[in-house]
């Protein structure tokens, strides 16, 4: 059972988040908070596995709890929810840790998907999304880290498939594009993300655009 966490300052968001969790047999609503100070209290005492938490809200956002409820060892997964796409407080949830984003007007299905795909392990958003977002508020990014080579611990056929997810292809299309099976690239994926300390694939397109690895149009 995948328990679901959910945080927005509005009462009937949450009601018809709820309703569409309640409605399937693998999930269940755990808790609520009207705002991000409530559900970093909340969720320290309630175990969950995924958090849906709204972006823009009062006193504490959802940038500031994502980064405290991502602070815990034990941290459930959390997917930011945002009015539109490019939004500079959704940018900052991705870079404070969060799998993804959801626009709030996206399909029950697809909401349901998400937190299935989250859950497992995955991000929410395709890496394309997360480029398109990183490439809004490219002006903001840091500068360019220095030391020893980023890519050092990878090896020239994990460099090859990080650069490919950090530019938005899929298993499928990185698997085409590099001659290898779908299996041995999701391999090499969780092998990248292991080495460079990443929790998932949108974390590793952040860490490319970080590194000047992949530059804005």
């Amino acid at each position: 059972m995948i328990r679901v966490f959910l945080v927005d300052d509005q009462a009937l968001v949450r009601e018809g988040i709820a309703m569409v969790i309640r409605s399937q047999p693998d999930m269940t609503v755990c808790g609520q908070a009207s705002d991000g100070d409530e559900a970093v209290r909340l969720i320290e005492r309630t175990p969950c596995d995924v958090v849906l938490m709204d972006v823009r809200m009062p006193r504490v956002n959802g940038v500031e709890a994502t980064a405290g409820v991502l602070a815990r060892p034990d941290a459930p997964r959390v997917i930011v929810l945002t009015t539109y796409d490019l939004d500079e407080y959704a940018f900052a949830a991705l870079r404070a840790g969060a799998s993804g984003f959801l626009l709030k007007d996206a399909e029950p299905e697809d909401l349901l998907t998400a937190v299935r795909n989250v859950h497992d392990g995955d991000a929410v958003i395709a890496p394309s999304a997360t480029r398109r977002l990183l490439e809004h508020v490219a002006a903001d990014l840091p500068a360019l880290p220095g030391g020893a080579d980023p890519l050092g611990p990878l090896t020239d056929r994990e460099q090859g498939v990080l650069l490919e997810l950090a530019s938005g292809a899929s298993n499928a299309e990185i698997a085409a594009r590099l001659f290898l099976s779908e299996g041995t690239v999701k391999t090499h994926v969780g092998r990248v993300l292991a080495k460079l300390g990443l929790r998932d694939r949108v974390q590793a397109v952040i860490w490319a655009y970080d590194h000047r690895l992949i530059r804005p149009r």
